[in-house]
């Protein structure tokens, strides 16, 4: 399934997010500017890009890039991002340092990865009775840990 994206350069050097291989689910984007995230520390790291994915059948998620994340401790600090169809700012990830050193991040570093996946929209019917299931009530950890 193929889905037609509008990409706006907003800065100077912003790269067009590439596939790295033909199986790969996410593109990944790159940072545009100069960052040093120390321990500890969040940051927003600018793409330079801004998009249109036309359709609100459709959002953009933000990923961590595993690399950076498992040998850096460089992850996303609000897990998953989500680009809405309707936003047209610029693309920023969001990023926490989990690590012991300080990450630095150089224009045309591969800082996250983003997906598009289709949307549905929920219609709420408020209810007295809501159908039982096998499961019911249990929450957190009810089947274990």
């Amino acid at each position: 399934m193929e889905l037609e994206v509008k990409i706006k350069k907003l800065r100077e050097g912003a790269r067009i997010p590439a596939y790295q291989t033909d199986g790969a689910a996410c593109c990944d984007l790159t940072a545009a500017e100069a960052v040093t995230v120390k321990p500890g520390e969040r940051a927003l790291i600018p793409t330079g890009i801004a998009l249109d994915f036309g359709s609100r059948d459709w959002a953009a998620l933000l990923f961590a890039r595993s690399g950076l994340a498992s040998k850096k401790g460089l992850t996303l600090a609000n897990g998953v991002g989500v680009v809405d169809s309707d936003y047209r700012g610029e693309i920023c990830a969001a990023v926490v340092n989990l690590g012991t050193e300080p990450v630095e991040i150089h224009p045309g570093d591969r800082i996250a990865q983003m997906g598009f996946f289709p949307v549905a929209r929920a219609v709420f019917l408020e209810s007295d009775e809501l159908g039982e299931t096998e499961r019911g009530e249990g929450g957190f950890g009810h089947t274990g840990v």
